[in-house]
């Protein structure tokens, strides 16, 4: 098992932050491209704790190798299964997702925290991440080591694609919802 782990600080309320989660995969995000579907399967908030729980279907393409997709049959579609838990009490998401296709040859668990940052908790966002990947090739130790890294590594650059993506969408979401209460006060 291979763990790849990192933090980051948005310069962004937990409210925005939050509220953007849902958007990260928009026009707005070109870093994103390779998504082609977010579809909910269910959501339902919890009348005891208000935190609502949802799960997604995340449709993407990938772009393994062609010599993989001959070896290991498929094409270039991939789906990720995650569930999401936000709690408003608490100023907590928590995301959890995990690959299904190919899962019986390669898992990657990632499970991604957003709190309120604890040195400007108003204004900025913490960002953690974690993901466990594990190849299920059997006893042949070197071969699993080297998928393992190379897919941590390809892991490492995603996420770092992602932030960026995600720091747009923050970006292109602040300055909309602002333009549009700058036209509510004028229409006042």
């Amino acid at each position: 098992m291979k763990i790849f782990a990192s933090s980051y600080t948005f310069d962004y309320s937990w409210e925005e932050v939050s509220t953007n989660n849902w958007r990260k995969y928009c026009p707005w995000n070109d870093k994103a491209s390779h998504v082609l579907a977010v579809d909910t399967i269910s959501r339902h908030v919890d009348a005891d704790t208000g935190i609502l729980r949802t799960e997604r279907l995340i449709t993407c393409k990938q772009n393994a190798p062609q010599w993989i997709l001959t070896i290991l049959g498929g094409d270039t579609t991939s789906y990720v299964y995650e569930v999401s838990y936000v709690d408003p009490k608490a100023k907590k998401v928590t995301m959890c997702s995990t690959n299904m296709t190919w899962s019986n040859l390669l898992e990657c668990r990632e499970t991604v925290v957003y709190q309120p940052a604890s040195h400007e908790p108003h204004a900025k966002t913490e960002f953690k991440q974690e993901a466990k990947i594990v190849a299920m090739c059997g006893g042949w130790q070197k071969i699993r080591t080297k998928i393992e890294e190379a897919s941590i590594e390809r892991f490492r650059e995603n996420a770092a694609r992602g932030r960026e993506g995600f720091e747009m969408v923050l970006e292109m979401s602040r300055r909309a919802f602002g333009e549009e209460r700058e036209k509510m006060k004028m229409a006042q």
